[in-house]
């Protein structure tokens, strides 16, 4: 799609996602970009915010779009799916996607029935709510790509390249995967590091997010570089004493972080195991004394 440009692409949503892909795809259409959402009144903000224009009305965007992403909730995806699946599409062999992570091409199927090419196309990045910064970001950010066809696919991953973000696929019956590792490394990341914060306060740290920021992120860079083999620290070890220490004070200063502390040493001395990197006497203590009572 090198060079294509659309007459006028469609934006199904006015959040932050929607707003972002309305702006990342307005230098690669003739016509600005063409927003609708349930609520006339976010429509008009959003869509002057971007320079995009607002629909009257669903069905008209539907019948003027010559391709459409579909940004809403997860839960009103299906629903809106349904109501856009009623209506005049405009020529065949349309464009039309969503962005859920969670749910792949399958859920368009009635748009797909109605003769359009339907994608999943899910940006595995953040979006904060300043379109500009976000446009910036997709460019070598990835998106993963889940086309009912082959000819789906490879036009949803032309439309990714139009704004220099590069296409994974994903299977349909790999999505639900997919997004639980995405959201157990981001998502579950913030629940670490805000329990971390909360021990340290504990501790009287005055600044927790200062003291633990060199070391998170050099053990985020050594993850993402080394896998499993960037780990340091005492479970690598086998130092069942510190570690025995650690939960002692867990439960007297900070018994709410116990429960995810455990969890995650279980985990880690699992991976141990399966690596071989321990002693089996080291693994017994460890295993004894990360033993739920």
């Amino acid at each position: 799609m090198t060079g294509f440009r659309f007459h006028q692409p469609g934006v199904v949503g006015v959040g932050r996602v929607a707003q972002a892909l309305a702006l990342a795809v307005a230098p690669h259409s003739t016509l600005p970009p063409m927003m609708w959402g349930r609520s006339p009144a976010r429509v008009a903000d959003a869509a002057t915010r971007i320079g995009a224009v607002a629909a009257p009305a669903l069905d008209h965007l539907m019948a003027e779009c010559d391709a459409i992403a579909i940004a809403v909730a997860d839960d009103a995806l299906a629903d809106v799916v349904s109501d856009m699946a009623s209506m005049r599409l405009a020529g065949r062999d349309r464009l039309i996607f969503h962005v859920s992570g969670r749910s792949g091409a399958a859920i368009l199927e009635p748009l797909r029935s109605a003769g359009a090419l339907t994608a999943a196309i899910h940006p595995a990045m953040t979006f904060t709510g300043d379109p500009a910064s976000e446009v910036q970001r997709m460019a070598g950010a990835r998106f993963a790509v889940t086309g009912s066809t082959t000819g789906a696919t490879d036009r949803a991953m032309g439309f990714v390249a139009l704004f220099g973000g590069i296409a994974v696929e994903v299977a349909e019956d790999r999505r639900a995967l997919y997004h639980a590792a995405l959201c157990h490394a981001s998502n579950h990341m913030v629940t670490l590091i805000t329990g971390a914060s909360h021990a340290l306060e504990d501790a009287g740290v005055d600044d927790p997010a200062a003291l633990l920021a060199p070391l998170v992120r050099a053990a985020l860079e050594n993850s993402l570089a080394f896998g499993f083999a960037g780990l340091s620290g005492p479970l690598l070890r086998g130092d069942a004493r510190t570690i025995g220490e650690h939960l002692d004070t867990l439960a007297a200063h900070s018994p709410d972080l116990l429960p995810a502390y455990r969890a995650m040493a279980l985990a880690t001395l699992d991976k141990l195991r399966r690596a071989g990197t321990l002693p089996p006497d080291r693994l017994a203590a460890l295993d004894s004394l990360l033993a739920v009572p």
